[in-house]
């Protein structure tokens, strides 16, 4: 049984900058700008989207629930974003 998250219809998709495929992934600069405002406000009850440490925390349930697509509601990320965030992690979780 998941946290079912609460939130507005399809959500308009942002322009985020991903990291080149030898640039080091880092959360300031292109994990905390996956997350938009309602991805935020949706899973506020549990931690913080935008906040380094609360992602780095849940970052293994995170990448779970990116993977099978149930996370954000409105919509999967596509495979790029998703590989983002798993070699964020992958890598150390930068700052």
């Amino acid at each position: 049984g998941g946290q079912r998250c609460r939130g507005p219809v399809r959500q308009p998709e942002q322009q985020v900058d991903l990291p080149g495929p030898d640039e080091p992934v880092s959360f300031e600069q292109h994990i905390k700008p996956l997350f938009r405002e309602g991805d935020r406000q949706s899973m506020r009850f549990a931690f913080d989207l935008w906040s380094h440490a609360d992602v780095g925390e849940h970052a293994e349930s995170i990448l779970d629930r990116l993977r099978a697509g149930t996370m954000p509601c409105d919509g999967a990320w596509s495979a790029e974003k998703v590989e983002a965030f798993e070699r964020w992690v992958d890598s150390g979780k930068a700052a």
